[in-house]
């Protein structure tokens, strides 16, 4: 009996976090916009800047460029004719780095 209710606890505990780590790859932003991991991310300009590399918590978009993570904030995020496109130019970008 003992070992059931372990067996239990620890099938309801994983049951538990599998939400959260769901949640960690797909995130809808505050403004309203769907990020996904491996979504292209285009600037204002035009220019695409590389695939979503992870979404954090706070619907921000992280992607690696030129060999460094940055962090575009998600309340620069919008989705436009099927891309995900910030307000941030080329050059704001590259400063990020």
């Amino acid at each position: 009996m003992k070992k059931f209710a372990i067996v239990l606890g620890a099938a309801i505990l994983s049951a538990g976090l599998a939400p959260v780590v769901a949640l960690a790859d797909e995130i809808t932003a505050t403004s309203a916009v769907e990020i996904k991991r491996g979504d292209m991310l285009y600037t204002a300009d035009g220019k695409r800047v590389g695939n979503i590399y992870r979404v954090s918590e706070a619907g921000d978009a992280q992607v690696i460029y030129r060999s460094k993570m940055i962090t575009v904030a998600a309340s620069t995020l919008t989705a436009a004719e099927g891309k995900l496109i910030t307000s941030l130019t080329l050059d704001e970008v590259r400063k990020l780095a």
